[in-house]
């Protein structure tokens, strides 16, 4: 198969790379002085020409290189059209094994000839794919089979392969720092070469259509939580050989077919999205290579899916069912603190605290999702959003445009995951060739900043799916099914603390009616004459999070004590020490410099004064001078208005606690 030796592969393998990157950047240099109309021309002939090169080299050493050209034609939303036009002939039959060969393996692997194995036996392949090829066939009990067999000295070949692509891809992520796809190929590097032991992939097979099979009560909200699919029977396999009930379907790329016999392509991919949701929430084992290749539809109405293919599976564990389950529904709800709990929960170890960056790339992971042509106009804002994310980075951690290009925020990233985004991102681009839209794009956390990949399956059949109100439900049960309060809780709600007053034991009881009326969770902590009478807790972290809030819990209340702030304000005023139309460099006489010497109180208390960035600087040189009262006063008071005092509403989010509160102290 190939080219005969490995070393040939590998030197063919880098001389395309680098041919078609100096092609590229040749490219880039000469479109800098040409009109928009010719500039577009040429890149549409370098794509052209480049996939066409990819796509020969493709087909001559099959193996791996051909899944990966398949993988790469789903991706409708991120590929130049060229590259997807030219790459799905990979979903077609690749040129077959010779029949001798065929027959060769198969009575080496079964131990009889042909004859006493078989009634009828196709000589044409009915497909043909990077690992196998796939005959028709008739037993000799009349059942109808179809008979998948390994090409003979694959197993070399993939195996030196996935060396070749893991240096290939260093050599990227050395070459363009933002395009670092280590982690994916590690994964892969680890779970392909299961795939070449068709035992393990026998075994797949009835694991996931036992699961699901299975009968399961009504999910969240009364959703169900069974699928309708179909997955062949398997009657016999060796390490080379499986045998699979044959059944009768149309490729998800015909759609010629498919429109003939009346498919509903928007339920089909529904059908096949809840399939994939089971077997990640419920199951926690899932096939991690759903390309199109890999599905048929049935011929006989509903038109159900059909399942093929389990080589490639993962098994993850209940923990990290549980933190796949929080993202996703962390990223439904905008809860940040979830987020970043569920991203420590999966192992994935940011080096930078980002908080709203980090909720950006998971929000891309679950968004609204765009037809084929709207999702490649959305390119041009996912770049937008990931120079924006390498913005904030750069001046988080003070680093020049180089650095930040090779500044990785991650410290640790969950090989589990990697399978899991690998399913997403297919499942959004099959949809786009069926002219579908599934609500869901995929996230690359990228080395240098945070790369935004919209995701496969939908993108391809090009059909709009609400691919959150589709997954929800699964993952809603893996979290609110398995995960309980724990001993902590008691059994009305309260967190089992002390008691430490009359007082305590009062608001208890009022603790019991909120929790009754839906609260989520609170905290509640008194003071009187220096000694605690109140220090207790109720109701859980978040709605997906059933901990019990404890005393010494943290939440984020950044802003909260603005209110505070403000209504110390107010009482000044109502106890008439303060007039809201009062100068308040009449106040204070230190802050009536550099135009502030018209602010009024009621500037500051509806933000209005100007002074929204008064501090921006003196933070981002010294984080901890926010811990000097004085000096943060000091610096108030020399600051210069950047808006005409009640121009312009623009929230005060860290001057105001100072203005105010040096207002107060005065």
């Amino acid at each position: 198969m190939g080219w005969g030796t490995l070393i040939t592969r590998r030197l063919k393998v880098f001389s395309l790379a680098l041919f078609v990157y100096f092609d590229y950047k040749a490219v880039q240099k000469r479109v800098q002085w040409v009109s928009t109309v010719k500039k577009n021309a040429i890149w549409a002939k370098t794509h052209e020409r480049n996939a066409r090169r990819v796509l020969k080299l493709m087909i001559e050493l099959e193996g791996l290189w051909v899944k990966m050209g398949q993988y790469l034609s789903t991706r409708a939303d991120v590929l130049p059209e060229p590259y997807i036009e030219v790459l799905k002939q990979l979903q077609d039959s690749l040129p077959p094994r010779p029949l001798e060969e065929v027959c060769g393996t198969i009575e080496k692997e079964l131990g009889k000839p042909m004859r006493q194995l078989f009634a009828t036996f196709d000589v044409d392949p009915l497909a043909t794919a990077s690992i196998a090829q796939v005959h028709r066939a008739t037993l000799e009990d009349g059942r109808e089979v179809v008979v998948k067999v390994q090409h003979d000295g694959i197993k070399e070949i993939i195996l030196e392969d996935l060396k070749n692509a893991k240096s290939l891809i260093e050599w990227i992520a050395w070459a363009e720092p933002q395009y670092d796809f280590n982690p994916m190929i590690d994964e892969w590097c680890k779970e392909a070469p299961k795939e070449l032991d068709f035992n393990h992939e026998a075994e797949n097979t009835r694991t996931v259509s036992k699961n699901l099979s299975r009968k399961t009560e009504g999910g969240s909200g009364g959703v169900s939580s069974d699928v309708d699919v179909l997955i062949p029977e398997i009657i016999q396999s060796t390490e080379k050989i499986l045998i699979l009930e044959y059944m009768d379907g149309i490729r998800l790329h015909d759609n010629d077919s498919l429109e003939e016999y009346g498919v509903d392509k928007k339920r089909l991919v529904e059908e096949i999205t809840r399939a994939y949701a089971h077997q990640i929430y419920i199951d926690g084992f899932f096939n991690g290579d759903p390309h199109p290749g890999n599905f048929l539809v049935s011929k006989e109405p509903p038109h159900k899916p059909i399942l093929l293919d389990f080589g490639l599976t993962k098994r993850i564990s209940q923990s990290m069912k549980q933190a796949l389950a929080k993202m996703f529904l962390s990223c439904a709800e905008g809860d940040q603190v979830a987020l970043l709990s569920a991203f420590a929960e999966m192992g994935l170890k940011l080096r930078v605290d980002m908080p709203q960056q980090s909720m950006e790339i998971a929000s891309i992971f679950f968004r609204q999702s765009t037809t084929a042509t709207e999702a490649k106009e959305n390119i041009k804002a996912l770049n937008e959003q990931r120079e924006r994310n390498a913005k904030a980075l750069q001046e988080k951690m003070k680093l020049n445009k180089k650095e930040v290009k090779h500044f990785n925020p991650v410290d640790a990233f969950p090989g589990d995951a990697i399978i899991f985004m690998r399913v997403l991102n297919l499942l959004r681009g099959m949809s786009l060739s069926l002219e579908l839209v599934h609500s869901s794009d995929m996230t690359i956390i990228s080395h240098g900043c945070f790369s935004f990949i919209p995701a496969g399956l939908s993108a391809s059949l090009n059909v709009r799916i609400v691919y959150l109100d589709i997954m929800r439900p699964f993952a809603e049960s893996t979290l609110l099914g398995s995960l309980t309060r724990g001993p902590s809780t008691n059994s009305e709600w309260i967190y089992d603390s002390p008691v430490n007053s009359e007082v305590e034991s009062k608001l208890r009881s009022l603790l019991l009616e909120m929790g009754s009326d839906k609260i989520l969770g609170l905290q509640v902590c008194a003071y009187k004459d220096g000694k605690v009478i109140i220090d207790t807790a109720a109701g859980t972290l978040g709605k997906y999070d059933p901990r019990p809030v404890q005393p010494d819990s943290l939440f984020p209340v950044f802003s909260v004590t603005k209110g505070i702030t403000a209504g110390m304000v107010h009482w000044l005023v109502d106890q008439g020490k303060l007039k809201y139309e009062e100068t308040v460099a009449d106040i204070w006489p230190k802050f009536g410099t550099n135009k502030k010497e018209l602010i009024k109180v009621h500037h500051l208390l509806n933000h209005t004064s100007g002074l929204h960035n008064a501090l921006g600087d003196v933070v981002k040189t010294d984080p901890m001078s926010v811990c000097d009262w004085e000096e943060m006063l000091d610096q108030i008071a020399k600051s210069t208005p950047e808006t005409e005092p009640g121009s312009s509403q623009i929230y005060h989010y860290l001057s105001f606690g100072w203005l105010c509160g040096g207002l107060i102290e005065v």
